[in-house]
């Protein structure tokens, strides 16, 4: 077995006395071995090298030589600019102090990887003393900052985590104190450290618990299964407020079994119990009025049967639906609707007592279920309030509007048994008083469900009327008084529906309102009519102005100046060929917002006209603002202007109002020569009604154009003014 010995000085070789250590070789090789890159630069603007290790290559992905002297870069150009001025100064601070640095950042190598470099370095003064050179060793360090990264980013994440955590930690013994709780279990029992909670809590059963039993519960599962799972108690915070909470934990034993303590976690619940309890609520309860929904309605309406089986009286149910309220919603938005529907739960809950029911039934339509009533009388009285307090006028932002609702009754046992039969025989009680004129009761009667019937099929007819080509336009003519001249028509809907015959729009278009099928009805009246009108012209008849109803929920779809464009370019009509006609009612409702949608329409060059004029609420600045072309008086006040003082009245300041606002002034529902007279004496720019001719079919209508194109009639400068009227009248008939 050989054993090293070391050798005495006397007994070295020959030749090893022959071999003198090559310092400058070791030094060449340790350097080009270093993991890293030994330097020397210049202290310039750049840090100039002027001599670099064979480590550059590993390190920078450069080779030495096109480093040195900045042959192909500068080592300055591969740091990393946001990190370059931290350099030169940390570096040029050091040497100013005649110290060395130490500096980390990051460079660029060829190869476009990004690296972490730890740079240390001395400076060197030249033979005048002045700092000329940096000799020092730069090394790669990129694995221990990733790894630094990762570990900084651990402990920041658990200690995120842990002070952050709404998960409490506890030991407590059996006997219920605490041994130990951390910093989240503190704060969820309002405690501001965990020592403050452990001196308090003394007693957990009866300082902790709203209820004490459940401490006992608590402590005979862990007896008896040594573990509890997702416990859910009402506990006390300090400050006496009550939460919710959830433990899960498990009794601790020592070898020979004895329990030591209890440990486990505890999370506040609190909210996740309000969410559930706002659910339960949501579930059963109407968003935005918080009334009872459907679903509680008829909980509430079964609970009044069998409450009034025992005690043998009435229950009514009372269906309430509000009047025109789709236009309100449409022509104002729903954030004004919404703001309605808050103002009349507010005034129906005040007209019931605390043991009647109101809910939301859906949309504008609200349900009470009344109890305790003896009689129809009871109800009717109720009833009666009800329409008076829904009556008051609602003032909403600065505005002012008149509210009625349609009321529908139905009482038990008489109309019914259940709640679903009781609500079908008020809803179609509603449907009575709401055809009866609105603003009005009435109770159920089995004749009532044939119409109800009857109005079900009539709206499921109508959906499939346009695709069928049953919708029709009829065209009223339009006199001008001073001449006696058919200047225009306005284009009126029928629907000729099978087995029914032509049905007037007064049948069926509140429907088509209610299921949003006036849009795509609306839609094809306009193009029809421009399309007709257009078709007059071409051949050769005069050109008139045609006059289109645009209803309120058509004016507030997106784009009806678009569809109005539209339908005059497919048409190929002027636009000064067509009125837009808009209800006085309507008109007056967000003003100033239907007057920038009535701007955009006139830039096109319709005319515009406001309809039924008189019978709403007007507002003579707006309507001095809006950009109309005509007022249409209302034929309820024509009707009887030969015989009522007051009707004459208020034709004749309607005619004078016009005219001092520069608009024409169109009378409708002219049916008697005494109107005519009338209106001519007075000013009245235009006229229409059945005196002249009733609303013609398109063929109808052609040949009356094509026979006033060529007729005799006299002209306003006849002796008789009226009678050109009178050719007119003939020629129609």
């Amino acid at each position: 077995m050989n054993s090293w010995v070391p050798l005495l000085p006397e007994e070295t070789t020959a030749a090893d006395n022959a071999a003198p250590l090559d310092i400058t070789r070791l030094l060449t090789t340790i350097t080009d071995n270093l993991v890293g890159m030994i330097y020397r630069c210049r202290i310039d603007a750049i840090w100039t090298m002027e001599y670099v290790s064979e480590g550059c290559h590993k390190l920078t992905g450069y080779r030495p030589d096109e480093l040195v002297f900045n042959n192909r870069v500068s080592y300055d150009e591969i740091t990393l600019p946001e990190d370059r001025e931290r350099v030169g100064l940390t570096i040029r601070s050091a040497l100013d102090a005649g110290e060395t640095f130490d500096v980390e950042y990051r460079i660029r190598r060829a190869d476009g990887r990004v690296r972490w470099v730890l740079e240390r370095g001395v400076g060197l003064r030249d033979a005048y003393g002045r700092l000329a050179w940096i000799e020092g060793f730069i090394q790669d360090i990129s694995e221990r900052m990733a790894a630094n990264e990762a570990l900084q980013e651990a402990v920041r994440r658990y200690r995120s985590l842990f002070q952050n955590a709404t998960e409490g930690i506890f030991q407590t013994t059996p006997e219920g104190r605490y041994l130990d709780a951390n910093p989240a279990l503190a704060q969820i029992y309002g405690h501001r450290d965990p020592a403050a909670l452990i001196a308090h809590l003394q007693d957990i059963s009866r300082q902790l618990y709203v209820l004490p039993e459940r401490r006992a519960e608590f402590v005979r599962l862990m007896r008896e299964q040594g573990v509890v799972r997702n416990f859910e108690s009402q506990a006390y915070r300090c400050d006496g407020s009550i939460i919710w909470i959830s433990e899960n934990a498990r009794a601790v034993k020592d070898p020979d079994g004895k329990v030591q303590f209890y440990e486990g976690t505890v999370i506040d619940i609190t909210e996740r119990k309000q969410h559930e309890a706002a659910l339960e609520h949501q579930a059963s309860h109407d968003s935005l009025t918080g009334l009872p929904n459907r679903s509680l309605l008829r909980d509430r309406i079964d609970q009044a049967i069998v409450k009034a089986k025992r005690d043998n009286h009435l229950v009514a149910v009372v269906f309430v639906d509000l009047d025109h309220f789709k236009l309100i919603n449409d022509s104002l938005g729903h954030h004004v609707g919404d703001r309605l529907l808050l103002e009349v739960a507010t005034r129906l809950a005040g007209c019931v007592r605390t043991h009647d029911s109101v809910a939301r039934q859906g949309g504008d339509e609200f349900v009470i279920v009344l109890t305790e009533q003896h009689d129809e009388n009871e109800v009717l009285a109720l009833v009666s309030r009800l329409l008076e307090v829904i009556s008051q006028p609602w003032v909403d932002g600065g505005q002012e509007y008149g509210l009625s609702c349609s009321v529908g009754v139905s009482c038990y046992p008489r109309d019914g048994s259940n709640p679903d039969e009781l609500l079908r025989c008020a809803d179609a009680a509603m449907y009575k008083a709401k055809a009866s004129g609105r603003s009005t009761y009435h109770f159920y009667t089995p004749e009532l469900n044939q119409v109800i019937s009857e109005r079900l099929e009539l709206e499921n007819s109508l959906r499939h009327a346009l695709e069928r080509n049953e919708l029709r336009v009829y065209y009223q003519p339009r006199i001008e008084v001073a001449s006696g001249r058919l200047v225009g028509a306005e284009a009126l809907l029928r629907w000729d529906c099978p087995g029914r015959g032509l049905i007037p729009p007064d049948s069926f278009i509140s429907i088509a309102e209610e299921t949003g099928l006036i849009i795509p009805i609306g839609q094809w009246v306009l193009q029809e009519a421009c399309r007709q009108n257009s078709a007059w012209q071409q051949a050769g008849l005069p050109p008139i102005c045609i006059s289109v109803n645009i209803s309120p929920i058509q004016f507030r779809h997106a784009g009806l100046a678009m569809s109005v464009s539209g339908a005059l370019a497919q048409a190929g009509l002027p636009a000064s060929c067509l009125e837009l006609e808009l209800t006085e009612s309507f008109v007056m409702h967000d003003a100033e917002r239907i007057n920038v949608c009535m701007q955009s329409l006139k830039v096109l060059g319709v005319d515009i006209a406001v309809d039924d004029f008189g019978t709403g609420y007007s507002s003579l600045s707006y309507l001095k603002r809006f950009p109309v072309d005509r007022l249409k008086i209302d034929k309820s006040f024509v009707r009887d202007i030969d015989i009522d003082p007051d009707d004459a009245a208020i034709v004749r300041a309607i005619i004078s109002l016009g005219h001092s606002l520069g608009l024409k002034v169109v009378a409708e529902g002219v049916e008697e020569r005494a109107h005519m007279e009338f209106l001519h004496k007075h000013g009245c720019d235009e006229m229409q009604g059945y005196y002249f001719s009733r609303p013609l079919p398109p063929a109808d209508m052609e040949a009356l154009l094509r026979s006033l194109a060529g007729d005799g009639c006299r002209s306003a400068q006849d002796p008789h003014p009226a009678d050109p009227f009178l050719c007119m009248k003939e020629n129609s008939e």
